[in-house]
């Protein structure tokens, strides 16, 4: 009989860039084939769920197993394909270890899009966008959702808002403390896509701060009267969001 492989967090997900669909064979490579067979020990007839963000969540069997690949057969579709809020966060980069939390974090509570943006305060200015996508898989791997969010290359912050959809408002999380507390904002302000904007370590320039503020598509936000690190703004804001006008309520 075959057993469905499990990892101490829960059943084996796998994101492939393949398409899915049933009796479709998926040739499992590089990294995760290791994984798969020398971590998990697989052999055929095992089975794994399977899912590329576009073709839902699906069964598949370990049919072949060769040193370095492995070939699965789809089954069954076990989830329709679905899609997390239209959320966005806009973040200045961090150092790598928060930087690692904070895409796998962001992934775990819904994203859609993580948009680096670097500002006049930011001191890391070098973005790893492959480490931050690997986070991110792992992530959605792990956290069972059907999509990967969408990783996006860093933009000056003067280039994001000349570029910026007008349709989309922007969540700011402004440390000035002169504006409503983000749970109450959000209950006030209007149904629409949304983006959370969140700076660097030393806060945004005052002219930045400014900048934001006079945009009529902006809600300035306090998460309250402690301060947070970066990382911790961001998370904090994405849970708010999500328990508003998200997929939590």
């Amino acid at each position: 009989m075959s057993d469905d492989l499990t990892y101490p967090g829960g059943k084996l997900r796998l994101f492939v860039e393949a398409p899915l669909g049933a009796n479709g064979r998926v040739v499992i490579e590089e990294g995760q084939a290791h994984y798969l067979l020398h971590v998990m020990r697989a052999k055929p007839g095992d089975r794994i769920s399977l899912f590329n963000g576009r073709d839902g969540e699906w069964l598949a069997e370990v049919k072949e197993t060769a040193k370095r690949t492995c070939t699965v057969e789809c089954t069954v579709r076990i989830e329709p394909q679905s899609e997390v809020p239209d959320l966005w966060l806009v973040f200045a980069p961090v150092k790598k270890t928060p930087a690692d939390y904070l895409t796998q974090k962001a992934t775990e509570l819904g994203v859609r899009v993580l948009q680096p943006v670097l500002t006049r305060r930011t001191i890391v200015t070098r973005v790893n966008t492959e480490r931050m996508c690997a986070n991110a898989v792992e992530a959605a791997e792990q956290s069972g959702r059907v999509t990967v969010p969408e990783i996006r290359e860093p933009l000056s912050f003067d280039k994001l808002l000349a570029a910026w959809p007008a349709e989309r408002r922007i969540l700011f999380c402004d440390e000035g403390g002169d504006c409503l507390p983000i749970a109450e904002a959000l209950r006030q302000a209007p149904a629409a896509p949304w983006a959370v904007f969140t700076g660097p370590e030393g806060g945004f320039d005052p002219a930045e701060r400014a900048a934001l503020r006079a945009l009529p598509h902006v809600t300035p936000v306090s998460l309250g009267g402690r301060i947070l690190r970066a990382d911790t703004a961001a998370l904090a804001a994405l849970a708010v969001w999500q328990s508003v006008c998200g997929d939590w309520h």
